[in-house]
């Protein structure tokens, strides 16, 4: 694209990113998230989410939480994906009590979690054996209408 006068955008790197990650490529989708940041194009909610998404699936929480922590510094507010993306990578790295924490932060910030928000975090802590947390929290995903009881 380069080399034929055509510029990237904000949509190219995004997709190109997802695909790396996808590929297991994570080191090239950092570079290429720098190179993109060094030619002047600001990532939006949706390019960290899939960068936050990249680095959890590919074990790379500690860099996750560390993007995640800077979007509200820059400004952005993360949305329901965001955050839920975010979660997901603590659970499945056994970090309950701060998927749980997260969840509280996210609905203090007026962020609602959607039914997909809340599977994740009740599967996994029925996996851990956390049933009364559980069922709380699948009480509470009734009581807002997300599961029929």
């Amino acid at each position: 694209m380069h080399d034929r006068g055509q510029h990237a955008d904000i949509f190219t790197y995004s997709s190109l990113l997802d695909a790396l990650f996808s590929m297991k490529q994570h080191d090239k989708a950092l570079m290429l998230f720098n190179q993109m940041k060094e030619s002047g194009i600001d990532p939006n909610i949706y390019t960290y989410s899939i960068l936050i998404d990249g680095l959890c699936k590919n074990g790379r929480l500690k860099n996750a939480k560390e993007i995640f922590q800077d979007l509200s510094i820059k400004g952005y507010r993360p949305d329901v994906k965001t955050y839920t993306i975010m979660i997901n990578g603590l659970c499945k790295e056994g970090l309950l009590h701060e998927a749980l924490a997260l969840l509280s932060k996210m609905e203090d910030n007026g962020c609602l979690p959607n039914a997909v928000t809340y599977e994740i975090i009740i599967g996994a802590l029925f996996e851990k054996g956390e049933n009364d947390n559980a069922e709380k929290l699948l009480r509470e995903m009734i009581s807002r209408g997300l599961l029929q009881g």
